[in-house]
């Protein structure tokens, strides 16, 4: 089944992000209204070479679907049998990521690097669509740098290679996640005439009300939202319901602190309490932002290194704002 027959005519994705797109996460999104979710960004070298923890990465269950594998490489041998891989697992595709700006990705011509060679990021992602018989998807920017940006060139060079999606991040590399991300140049790309496959947007989508302006301004096929769904899966839900017409979308302190918790709970299964405990702190004050005197409360979640204080304090920000457990 192609990309196209699998997503809604307009789709919100859950944007991959390393230590965040983990399993018990994705499947929170899922059920507050993601239409499509994507692993963390897995090294191709890493899976080739069999490392636990890069495969681990592809673990997945079947409420996830559509699920979308996102390996990075520079190597077409790694990208290939990585992008096989992840089609072995039975993922419903594969993205290749050539967006992420870290230097210690972009440095060795990965993610974003690529993007000083066009030429090889055409060839290589050639490669890995020839390679596999599940679809194929891009993520990229803009462009390397703020005086060049290519992205109208290089998404119908990806199309013509056999790419059934693209998703544009609306800055280039140096720009890193700093300023403000240009959604027009996504715009051209999704208007271009000799564009057919869908093109998503991302890139400061902060909120359901300008999910749905920049939908409506730029016509994309869909929109990835990233940051601003660490600890607020709820996003997903109130971009639906203003989809619908719909914008009352509220969210108890009780279903926030539920929810927080069961995502603490699918990080301690899934790699033990130290790991719980140490990635759960990015994640705290957006569950919970919004809440006078809480900042005590949160100060006291992210320095902390008991699991079971944790779970005390949860049930203290219930009591205080009127929850009991």
């Amino acid at each position: 089944m192609r990309i196209k027959n699998i997503l809604p005519p307009f789709s919100l994705g859950l944007s991959p992000m390393e230590g965040v797109t983990t399993p018990c996460f994705r499947q929170i999104c899922k059920r507050y209204g993601a239409d499509v979710l994507f692993t963390e960004f897995i090294s191709s070298e890493a899976l080739v070479r069999d490392v636990e923890s890069s495969h681990k990465k592809m673990n997945f269950k079947e409420e996830e679907r559509p699920l979308v594998v996102q390996i990075f490489g520079n190597s077409e041998e790694s990208l290939c049998n990585a992008a096989h891989i992840a089609e072995e697992i039975g993922c419903d595709w594969v993205d290749i990521n050539w967006g992420c700006p870290v230097r210690k990705v972009a440095g060795k011509g990965c993610g974003s690097g690529i993007l000083n060679d066009i030429d090889k990021m055409e060839y290589l992602t050639k490669k890995v669509v020839e390679s596999v018989s599940v679809p194929v998807s891009v993520k990229t920017r803009l462009g390397y740098s703020d005086d060049n940006k290519p992205i109208v060139e290089i998404a119908e060079r990806m199309q013509d290679v056999g790419v059934e999606l693209i998703s544009i991040h609306g800055r280039t590399r140096s720009q890193m996640y700093k300023g403000e991300a240009d959604w027009s140049l996504i715009g051209e790309v999704k208007n271009n005439q000799r564009m057919r496959i869908p093109v998503f947007g991302n890139g400061d989508i902060t909120s359901a009300e300008k999910m749905l302006e920049y939908k409506n301004r730029y016509g994309v096929d869909g929109i990835l939202i990233g940051r601003a769904a660490m600890g607020n899966p709820f996003i997903f839900k109130q971009c639906k319901d203003i989809l619908e017409g719909k914008n009352d979308s509220k969210f108890s302190v009780k279903e926030r602190i539920c929810v927080c918790k069961e995502h603490l709970e699918g990080l301690k299964q899934w790699r033990g309490d130290r790991y719980a405990i140490l990635e759960m702190r990015k994640f705290y004050s957006g569950y919970f932002r919004g809440l006078d005197n809480f900042k005590p409360y949160r100060i006291r979640l992210v320095t902390t290194n008991d699991y079971q204080e944790i779970e005390e304090i949860l049930s203290l920000v219930g009591k205080e704002f009127n929850y009991e457990f």
